[in-house]
């Protein structure tokens, strides 16, 4: 194995049609149905926020992994905020991995409903499993955002290019390598929403990883 891919979305049956449902419409439309958007219209406390700020995990990865988000930072703060929890949650899943941890803190605090924290517990578990860890270079490009259930959740995509990301032993330390082909390229849509303790941290409620997109090429 040179490469794990993340699942394409046919694998991913939980909560798909509801993901793909909120990527049709317009931005700001109250139209878009997603179950669970509603969610609690009470802003958090100050003291809440700061806490939670305060108590985000370690994300951090191996020095010979480079994640790379490719990303403009939006104008709008709260598509911002969704982003860049977005790629949070991204570098929790490999964070996981590096630390051959299934049940590492890091992905649970991103993920805001099961689906997105039981898709990064299996990734890691499959790597933990057959004795890999990652290396080389993962690049994240092409995000856009969108408003979803009446403005309350934000739909981030973007384009994955895992042409230089490795999978390598953990005992040896031997990397696998293959060849650039279309399986390099995914695109992930993620809901976001803000946490119910601060509006400040944003979790991911759904996932969907779509595998051999020719349009996430470079």
């Amino acid at each position: 194995m040179a490469r794990r891919s993340l699942p394409t979305a046919a694998a991913l049956t939980v909560g798909t049609a509801l993901l793909l449902t909120a990527c049709g419409g317009g931005g700001d439309d109250s139209s878009d149905k997603i179950e669970g958007a509603g969610g609690g219209s009470d802003k958090p406390s100050a003291s809440a926020s700061a806490s939670a700020d305060a108590d985000r995990p370690d994300v951090s990865v191996p020095k010979d992994l480079d994640l790379v988000f490719d990303f403009s930072k939006p104008s709008n703060p709260k598509h911002a905020a969704a982003l860049a929890d977005a790629e949070n949650y991204i570098r929790a899943l490999d964070h996981g991995i590096a630390k051959q941890d299934p049940d590492d803190p890091a992905y649970k605090f991103y993920s805001g409903d099961p689906q997105p924290t039981q898709y990064a517990k299996s990734q890691i578990e499959a790597w933990v499993k057959d004795g890999w860890t990652v290396t080389g270079r993962d690049r994240y490009s092409r995000a856009t955002t969108k408003d979803v259930g009446g403005g309350k959740r934000v739909l981030v995509t973007f384009c994955r290019n895992q042409s230089e990301f490795f999978s390598k032993k953990v005992k040896t330390g031997k990397v696998n390598r293959t060849e650039e082909s279309l399986n390099s390229y995914q695109r992930f849509n993620l809901l976001m929403a803000p946490s119910k303790d601060s509006s400040s941290v944003w979790r991911a409620h759904q996932i969907v990883v779509k595998g051999k997109v020719e349009e996430c090429k470079a």
